[in-house]
């Protein structure tokens, strides 16, 4: 009996002590109260790395809300070109035109599909196996069909097919770029970012400085005319035209050149960056436990503002932290 009780009061000693070594971010001095809020009067039900999705199945855009209505059993996937691209868990992809709404095509794929992208008659589908496939969009016929490794988790921001004039480049759901010759319709190249087993798809991918810029959630790589990774276990990314910056797992922001030297660092200790802002000449840090950090780009000085925020989807556009039906501004 008295093992019995022992082992309960460990079990009770293991649970008491796990939550209460939780901590979180606990800004020393707090500045005003943020005032630069909205009211978006539809609330975000789906987002993806650029565009969201609205309860009235209308999308908002980095730029602009769209007034084009996806199909209530889709989910959103993209804007590209000027076309909306949407599908469901079936494999029922839709395109549906923005300037004109009278233009749908509608193609039945039969695989849950992660990503796709259009240019021209192409269209560029990552399916959810990590199978990449071109087709022709006049003729809805399959152009390329190349097979990746099947993830078992993926992290939710996942990045769609990316068009470079003949080239189409997969980002893969397990680390790797696929790069396509669209015209040749072969494989020409497959660059490996990171290696982990499981959240190991690419999250953000940019061309800086005729560099491919690829990051996933615990590396970065900078391919140029020589190939250059390092490790960070991130959460946010934004270019401003100069320098790249992140937020890492560990409460960091890390100011980096387009070769990924560091420029400056600091830490916001135990701090989970929910999203970030590049506005002129500073970060803003939309955190958990509701602050917005305003910071120089130097990373030297801060100050740090209670925000009023509720739990839901995160989605940044038009200088702006979209959380469910309301937006925080960081523009004054």
């Amino acid at each position: 009996m008295r093992t019995i009780f022992l082992f309960f009061i460990t079990v009770l000693f293991i649970l008491f002590t796990g939550c209460s070594s939780k901590r979180v971010y606990e800004p020393k001095k707090v500045g005003h109260d943020w005032s630069y809020y909205g009211n978006s009067d539809k609330k975000i039900v789906d987002v993806t790395s650029d565009v969201a999705l609205l309860e009235d199945m209308t999308v908002l855009t980095k730029d602009t809300s769209i007034d084009v209505k996806v199909d209530k059993s889709h989910r959103i996937l993209a804007k590209s070109g000027d076309w909306i691209i949407s599908s469901n868990i079936d494999g029922y992809l839709s395109l549906q035109s923005i300037s004109d709404k009278s233009v749908v095509k509608n193609f039945k794929l039969n695989r849950t599909i992660a990503g796709a992208s259009v240019k021209d008659d192409i269209l560029a589908v990552l399916f959810a196996n990590n199978e990449m496939c071109l087709y022709s969009i006049s003729q809805k016929t399959l152009l390329v069909k190349i097979q990746g490794n099947s993830p078992l988790a993926v992290d939710s921001r996942i990045v769609n097919p990316y068009f470079m004039n003949d080239l189409v480049l997969f980002l893969t759901l397990d680390g790797k770029i696929v790069i396509v010759n669209s015209k040749l319709k072969k494989k020409l190249r497959t660059i490996i970012v990171s290696s982990e087993d499981n959240f190991n798809n690419i999250i953000y991918f940019n061309v800086i400085d005729s560099r491919l810029i690829a990051v996933t959630a615990s590396k970065i790589l900078s391919l140029g005319e020589k190939e250059i990774r390092v490790n960070y276990e991130v959460r946010n990314v934004a270019y401003d035209g100069k320098n790249i910056f992140i937020t890492t797992k560990q409460g960091e922001v890390v100011s980096l050149t387009p070769d990924l030297q560091v420029n400056a660092k600091v830490k916001f200790p135990f701090a989970h960056f929910l999203g970030m802002i590049s506005y002129k000449d500073k970060l803003y840090l939309l955190e958990k436990e509701g602050y917005m950090i305003e910071l120089s780009k130097d990373l030297l000085k801060y100050s740090v503002h209670e925000v009023d925020i509720e739990d839901g989807y995160v989605f940044v556009a038009d200088k702006k932290f979209f959380i469910n039906d309301e937006y925080i501004s960081v523009v004054k």
